[in-house]
């Protein structure tokens, strides 16, 4: 039947109409087909390499593989700081899903101590993302392997086999060389995000030689392209590049004496320093107390660190570049050689009466010394002498030879940083403290006190050029470069006469005790023993000066020693200093004949420091050994005491709120503003004799 307004329906129309739907549908999935296979074309041609890359890293993994340091030498190639293989585990903190658990599976894995969690949280908490944290270093296979076959249930754990540093002297060379540890976030960023320094097992230089030479001491890095499958897990090694060490580094240091000079310091707090008289060439150049540099590179637990910050004998100096002392009677012979040049005649005297008055002060020798010349006054130290000839030469001839023979000098040396003292002189008197130099100045500055301030090696810089007469500059590092030298502008004839007078020192005068055990080798040198105290007129009067035993550690003086030998023809000078250690003829005259002795005659040498080591307990390591068990057991004890103190100071505190509460109330009281003062009334008396009454408020 056909609908009125529409068209015949026919099997013609019903077939064209089909066949052009089917057309449009037929194009558009012509159209999908072509642009599918177009982006197919396009993906497989054109993109290939992108996504072959992609592919790739997803099956493979580049690593980098962290250089060997450069070995560090002594100057007979002996091992001063090297690497040896060793498994190590790091935490890697932005890959770690619920840090808590994963640290507790690694202490019970590798069995770390409750302090080494803390310090691993703890620097977990300081972290970057990327930067890895060391959990545990040098650890046994088993414990490695335990770890390695848990990786897949420890995400952020990264156990690896690498190298470590080690140093074969452990304390004895800590201040010389110094430690490596993991970079922090300025050295990363410092290098432009050198992907090197978040490599798990990669370590810089924090202090000493092992920082200031770390572009010769690092090498260049390694790779290794490793297949793995989706979840991570290692299938195969594909490719490695090998790394290159770091470049060797060769000391002037004689590693055997350094570390003797190390030990004959024993429990004391100081330095030794011995120099090639010829070249200037440190060979040893030994500071205690000291750190392990093997337990820093490890990274330390908060036990060590705090045994080490409260040690008042600062184990965390280097006494001989950074420790600055009074020279004492050890700068006598260079006051001696000032006199000289000055036009004093060495063979004026003296009279010794054991005081010098200079105006309403009295300054003071050790003891009454009658008569001297100026050989004399350097054989036996005589105060007097100096301060009378000091007066005569004046503080610019003093402070001038001072500096010539090393005294303010700053060296060329790779070290983070040195203090070089003071010389003082009337313009720097004037710029520092903005007064007129005095006499009394010039009389503390005649024998090595007041403003005087030295380091230990300028003072063993002072004995070699004393020695030879050649202005020697010292070097730590060995060249085939000639050292560099020249001429002390001073006249030989000075230098004999002083050089005499310093052999006397130790033949007949206050070294005497000092003497090389050796036949045929004969010191010189000079004694020092340096005040940090105020002697009071009051404590002469009243019994005599204190003796240093009788004093608490830090107001004792300071043992000083400086000396050269052979004396007719010198090879070696030498300093030491001993802090706090009292006379210099006593403590550090000593351990200078020891440490020469060492270099003339190593049997007799041991066998000294044997004898001295079993007195004083044990070898080094044993001794610090046993002082970081001691430590560690009085750590109750501490916290007691800290808890202690803290609620001492509480109540103390509550006490002083309460008394100033009470004084405001009293105040307010009375009607009068707290805090106000009973304030006096200068004119009662005049007020009360107008009065016509008694000045003593009487009726």
């Amino acid at each position: 039947m056909r609908i009125p307004g529409r068209p015949l329906v026919t099997e013609s129309n019903q077939a064209f109409t089909f066949t052009r739907r089917a057309m449009v549908l037929g194009c558009g999935q012509m159209a999908l087909a072509t642009a599918l296979a177009a982006r197919m074309g396009w993906i497989s041609i054109h993109e290939n390499e992108h996504y072959k890359m992609l592919s790739e890293s997803n099956r493979v993994q580049n690593r980098l593989i962290p250089p060997r340091r450069g070995w560090i030498v002594d100057r007979y190639g002996k091992p001063i700081a090297i690497n040896r293989s060793d498994f190590r585990v790091d935490l890697i903190p932005d890959r770690l899903t619920d840090p808590d658990r994963t640290i507790d599976e690694l202490t019970k894995l590798l069995d770390l101590p409750p302090d080494e969690v803390d310090r691993i949280r703890e620097e977990l908490d300081k972290a970057a993302g990327y930067q890895p944290v060391p959990v545990a270093e040098n650890i046994p296979f088993e414990k490695y392997a335990a770890v390695t076959v848990r990786l897949a249930e420890l995400p952020g754990v990264s156990p690896l086999r690498s190298f470590s540093r080690f140093y074969p002297e452990g304390t004895a060379v800590g201040h010389l060389i110094g430690y490596v540890g993991s970079p922090n976030k300025e050295e990363y960023e410092a290098e432009g995000k050198n992907p090197l320094l978040i490599t798990p097992g990669f370590k810089v230089g924090k202090d000493g030689l092992e920082k200031t030479m770390e572009p010769r001491l690092r090498g260049k890095p390694g790779a290794q392209r490793l297949e793995v499958t989706a979840r991570g897990k290692l299938v195969r090694e594909l490719t490695t590049l090998p790394d290159t060490s770091g470049g060797l580094l060769p000391l002037t240091i004689d590693i055997g004496l350094h570390s003797y000079a190390a030990r004959r310091l024993g429990d004391e707090s100081g330095s030794i320093v011995v120099l090639d008289c010829n070249s200037g060439d440190v060979l040893a150049m030994a500071s205690m107390p000291a750190y392990d540099p093997n337990k820093f590179s490890d990274g330390i637990s908060h036990n060590e660190w705090g045994m080490m910050a409260d040690n008042e004998k600062h184990p965390l100096i280097n006494k001989v570049l950074q420790g600055l002392y009074p020279s004492g009677s050890t700068i006598k012979p260079l006051m001696a050689m000032a006199f000289l040049e000055k036009g004093i005649d060495p063979k004026t005297r003296v009279t010794c009466t054991g005081a010098y008055r200079v105006g309403n002060a009295v300054f003071h020798c050790d003891k009454v010394h009658g008569s001297l010349d100026m050989h004399e006054a350097v054989v036996h130290s005589c105060d007097i002498y100096f301060y009378t000839m000091g007066r005569q030469a004046g503080p610019e001839v003093i402070a001038s030879m001072a500096r010539r023979m090393g005294f303010g000098q700053k060296f060329d040396l790779p070290v983070p940083s040195q203090r070089y003292g003071t010389v003082p002189d009337p313009q720097w008197m004037q710029r520092k403290y903005h007064r007129e130099w005095q006499i009394y100045d010039t009389i503390n500055m005649s024998i090595g006190q007041g403003n005087v301030l030295v380091n230990p090696l300028q003072l063993a810089v002072m004995a070699a050029r004393i020695a030879t007469g050649v202005a020697i500059e010292p070097r730590l590092i060995r060249t085939n470069a000639p050292p560099k030298t020249g001429p002390m502008p001073v006249t030989h004839e000075d230098l004999v006469f002083i050089r005499s007078a310093m052999a006397d020192v130790v033949t007949r005068g206050t070294a005497a005790g000092a003497k090389l055990p050796l036949d045929g080798v004969l010191m010189a040198g000079k004694t020092g023993t340096a005040q940090v105290r105020r002697i009071t007129m009051a404590e002469r009067n009243s019994g005599g000066v204190r003796s240093n035993s009788s004093l608490a550690w830090r107001m004792r003086d300071h043992s000083l020693f400086v000396c050269f030998a052979p004396a007719d023809n010198p090879k070696y000078a030498c300093s030491v200093v001993v802090e706090h250690g009292g006379f210099g003829a006593q403590v550090a005259a000593p351990a200078a004949r020891d440490t020469l002795t060492y270099l003339f005659d190593k049997k007799k040498a041991m066998a000294s420091l044997d004898a001295l080591e079993t007195q004083w307990g044990g070898t080094l390591d044993e001794r610090v050994k046993r002082r970081a068990e001691a430590w560690v057991a009085a750590a109750p004890a501490r916290a007691v005491q800290a808890k202690a103190d803290a609620a001492a100071a509480a109540a103390a505190k509550v006490a002083a709120d309460q008394a100033k509460a009470s004084a405001a109330a009293a105040a307010a009281a009375a009607g009068k503003p707290a805090g106000a003062e009973e304030v006096p009334d200068f004119f009662a008396k005049t007020k009360r004799a107008k009065a016509g009454k008694p000045p003593g408020g009487f009726e």
